[in-house]
């Protein structure tokens, strides 16, 4: 048997490796449960997923850091970045995707890449996984509700697709769908979106090198509270751009109706590039609430224009007012 040491020479486990109570505890209560024969069937995959969920199962991601895209900022804590998301197939509240999420099944898996493109494919995890070499990449992620993060995200840039799939000339848009199975997601049977859940970009932002087909965060595959297993990441974009747990991709000549568009399109324009000047109708843009800086006496950061990020070419000579 392989006894680990630690520096000390003490032969005590790292704190890393021990067990945390409230997972221990729930695994005795499930142990005895199975004993007296009070859980079957379903109940018993559902109690399995919830511990395997409970206690961060996530594969480690083999990526090399990517200097250019290495953001000398306080990355946001791993704790954080996975209990607090907007995910509304989960549910509404920041706290539902965490508590929801294990029911999703992210194998088998597959993307269908299709619409105005030479090369039609079918991709599965293990060919997205394999497609490109992996990065890890810091971005900044900032919500319109006016709150950010600081994530190292594993992934490649989304160009990598549209170089494999030749987009014909009419391409001019990439709209990305997402899983929507109310087996799976819970919220989906709500009436907040229209679903599935759709996201668009322009072929040109798409093929940005900063557009980020990512697969893992903080070196491991995604949490599936955080959009497992393939996501989008566009870091000078509001969160909701960065469409998760994709099914679909579909290069299309019309710019694409997005889910927020459609429900509120006084409040969500189809380009949401993060802009201080261009106030949400409900509250200002100007400031964000960076996640893990709460106390009492902390200043909101000035939000920067796209996000922070040179990308200020795409959209020269628009109104970038009237293109919210």
């Amino acid at each position: 048997m392989l006894i680990k040491r630690s520096p000390n020479g003490i032969d005590l486990p790292f704190s890393s490796e021990i067990t945390p109570r409230e997972v221990f505890e729930h695994r005795r209560t499930f142990m005895r449960q199975m004993a007296a024969g009070t859980v079957a069937g379903g109940a018993l995959l559902e109690m399995l997923s919830r511990e395997a969920f409970a206690q961060g199962v996530n594969p480690k991601l083999a990526a090399r850091a990517n200097a250019a895209y290495a953001l000398a900022e306080k990355h946001t804590a791993y704790k954080d970045a996975t209990t607090y998301n907007n995910f509304y197939e989960f549910g509404t509240d920041k706290a539902d995707p965490a508590e929801n999420a294990h029911t999703l099944r992210t194998r088998p898996w597959t993307v269908s890449i299709e619409g105005e493109v030479k090369k039609p494919m079918t991709l599965d995890l293990d060919a997205l996984l394999k497609l490109a070499p992996l990065e890890e990449r810091v971005y900044r992620l900032r919500c319109v509700e006016g709150w950010s993060m600081v994530i190292p995200w594993v992934g490649y840039s989304f160009a990598e697709i549209i170089k494999r799939v030749e987009p014909t000339g009419n391409a001019k848009y990439v709209e990305f769908i997402t899983l929507a199975d109310r087996k799976q997601m819970p919220g989906v049977g709500s009436r907040v979106l229209d679903w599935p859940y759709t996201e668009g970009l322009r072929i040109d932002e798409a093929n940005h090198p900063l557009t980020l087909l990512t697969l893992g965060m903080y070196g491991e595959t995604l949490p599936n509270q955080n959009g497992a297993p393939v996501r989008l990441v566009v870091p000078w974009k509001y969160g909701f751009k960065s469409a998760k747990s994709i099914v679909k991709i579909r290069f299309v000549r019309d710019m694409p109706r997005t889910s927020w568009n459609r429900s509120a399109p006084s409040e969500y324009g189809f380009y949401s590039n993060v802009n201080p000047n261009v106030d949400h109708p409900r509250w200002s843009q100007a400031t964000e609430r960076r996640i893990g800086e709460d106390g009492f006496l902390t200043r909101k950061r000035k939000t920067l224009m796209f996000n922070g990020y040179d990308v200020a070419s795409l959209y020269a000579g628009m109104d970038l007012k009237k293109n919210f």
